[in-house]
């Protein structure tokens, strides 16, 4: 990198944090994101909450307790909450009952699920018929079980789906034989490896393309509130970079917001993250394609942008942020 090349890029880093530090002088923007399913997904927004970054950029931020994708559409348009970390499954589905939600950026771009089964069932042909265990109906839980069921020769039609909660909800109620089978997520899906139990199916090494992590908003709200979105993405893509580029920090948060106590499941729950988190937190348009394909109504809107607003990572790309965190952290 030349060296005017560097200091261009050391300029930018220093009106970002000019910028800043007068967005603390101002009153902090209330802000709150809905959670559902804590996971490795959230680590760069507990990162950026554990290091002040939100309230840096001038956010009064609070998370806010979900049940699922079920709820995004009417919790987002009633203003309850800003923006919304779930998979761009949901926000199709939402639209098409009626709501309005893009998603501004994601923090995965492939499907992050592993099936297991109970006890004794190790084929196809013993799941088909049985129920199998999701977070909520239009979840990524219950979207991606799909692309699952299709590498087992089965369909949506032979299964049965059953709405349980979260990843430790699923864990336990797999476990006991309540359903034949769940998708699980880490680092739930290590602590069913741990406990000895046996995966149907693993999309994990796959890499399937998917938008599984958007973080979504009202329309509405995008078009009247784009300072506060821009800050919240900037806070945000900034606890990302610090959680990929501090391994220590990383699973300190990560440990403390999931209850980690055993140190494999840590450590192979931050690589988890670490290997597949997007550092600028931009949402894949191969993924939102496949989305749309495999969840769409056919009478639906089947164009990206009626589901993903890509203007932000534009924007903060222009004006040079994505590059400021990359000389500030280095490229991890």
């Amino acid at each position: 990198m030349s060296a005017n090349s560097i200091t261009r890029r050391a300029a930018t880093a220093s009106l970002l944090a000019a910028a800043a530090t007068g967005a603390r002088a101002q009153p902090l923007i209330p802000f709150k994101v809905g959670i559902a399913s804590p996971s490795t997904t959230f680590l760069a927004i507990w990162m950026a909450d554990a290091a002040g970054f939100y309230k840096a950029n001038g956010l009064a931020f609070e998370t806010f307790d979900m049940v699922g994708g079920a709820e995004s559409g009417p919790t987002l348009s009633s203003g309850k909450i800003q923006l919304m970390h779930i998979g761009l499954s949901s926000v199709i589905r939402a639209n098409a009952a009626g709501a309005d939600l893009r998603a501004i950026g994601s923090l995965s771009n492939v499907i992050r699920f592993t099936l297991f089964a109970k006890e004794g069932v190790t084929t196809a042909r013993q799941l088909k018929g049985g129920a199998l265990g999701i977070s909520s109906a239009g979840s990524e839980s219950e979207a991606t079980i799909a692309v699952g069921l299709e590498k087992l020769g089965l369909t949506r039609a032979d299964v049965k789906t059953v709405e349980i909660g979260t990843g430790r909800d699923r864990l336990e109620a797999v476990r006991a034989g309540k359903v034949a089978a769940a998708s699980l997520n880490e680092p739930y899906r290590t602590q069913a490896l741990e406990m000895g139990m046996k995966p149907i199916i693993d999309l994990v090494p796959d890499h399937v393309a998917w938008v599984y992590s958007g973080l979504v908003a009202h329309a509405p709200y995008i078009r009247s509130n784009r300072d506060a979105l821009l800050r919240f993405l900037r806070a945000t893509i900034e606890g990302n970079y610090l959680a990929l580029s501090s391994e220590a920090r990383g699973k300190e948060v990560l440990a403390k917001a999931l209850k980690i106590a055993d140190r494999k499941v840590l450590d192979i729950s931050y690589k988890d993250f670490h290997d597949q988190s997007p550092r600028n937190a931009e949402a894949s348009r191969e993924g939102a394609t496949r989305n749309i394909a495999l969840v769409a109504a056919p009478g639906a809107r089947h164009d990206v942008e009626s589901y993903v607003d890509f203007s932000f990572g534009e924007e903060l790309r222009r004006e040079g942020f994505y590059a400021a965190m990359e000389t500030k952290y280095g490229k991890p």
